[in-house]
């Protein structure tokens, strides 16, 4: 049996899956016979930069979404929490005394400001089984008022105990007033760095975060109050310390502001 050209076939065989191999490899070159560039000596093309996920895209840009309305429009007003919460924060800010502790200091000190909690509850719309009054489901001005009398009667404690006691806690022992009370008239700068503690024990944040230039009105607050406690013929006041009624007028604005009794 002649097998010389089933050999000859294999080798063309070969021959031609090599030649085949070579075309794929070798880069395509132009018909007319010109030298393509080379990659490297091609001109640098910037990427296109990466969308930042930081920076919120516009609605108009989207396409369909050029003509789309946005309703920016509050849904609901201003809410108050339930009273319990007032309550307790009332509690944790002023020293973390049980309800019992409080209504003793405080009638010690004045009784015509706060009675007792009993006397109260009712009016900031907590049930009372024992006479059958259910919980109040709205709020009304008269449980506004007493959260705010509530509120004023805590903030004269927490003076007397932190800015007008003969032996002042340490500063690190003090709940709302955790900062040093110079003997002399503050300026606009030493009542910044003092009211900014209060307000973000308060209300959360930092003052300079605030609208409508905060920090200056409540400065305005405390000049013109102790001006009034402290000039000549001034009417009495329970502290000690005559320049101590401006902080309280401080604090009582602000556990009555909205943003301490609304959400």
């Amino acid at each position: 049996m002649n097998t010389r050209p089933m050999i000859q076939w294999r080798a063309l065989a070969l021959l031609s899956l090599a030649a085949a191999s070579t075309a794929c490899t070798e880069p395509s070159r132009p018909s007319d016979g010109g030298s393509q560039p080379d990659a490297a000596a091609r001109p640098d093309v910037p990427e296109p930069p990466a969308p930042d996920a930081n920076v919120a895209t516009p609605i108009e840009s989207m396409p369909g979404h050029e003509n789309l309305a946005q309703d920016t429009t509050p849904k609901r007003g201003p809410r108050m929490l339930p009273v319990e919460t007032y309550v307790r924060s009332y509690m944790q800010l002023f020293g973390g005394l049980a309800p019992l502790a409080i209504q003793t200091q405080i009638r010690a000190r004045d009784t015509s400001l706060f009675d007792s909690w009993n006397d109260y509850l009712a009016s900031m719309g907590l049930p009372d089984h024992r006479v059958d009054i259910s919980r109040v489901n709205q709020s009304s001005a008269i449980m506004l008022a007493t959260l705010e009398r509530t509120g004023i009667a805590l903030c004269d404690l927490a003076v007397a105990r932190e800015l007008d006691a003969m032996s002042l806690p340490p500063i690190a022992n003090r709940t709302v007033f955790s900062f040093d009370v110079p003997a002399g008239a503050l300026d606009r700068a030493a009542f910044d760095t003092r009211f900014d503690t209060l307000h973000r024990t308060f209300l959360g944040y930092p003052a300079a975060l605030a609208p409508d230039n905060r920090s200056q009105r409540f400065f305005d607050l405390y000049t013109r109050t102790v001006s009034r406690y402290t000039a000549a013929g001034a009417p009495a006041t329970l502290f000690r310390v005559k320049s101590n009624t401006g902080w309280a007028a401080v604090c009582y604005a602000l556990v009555r502001h909205p943003e301490f009794q609304l959400y």
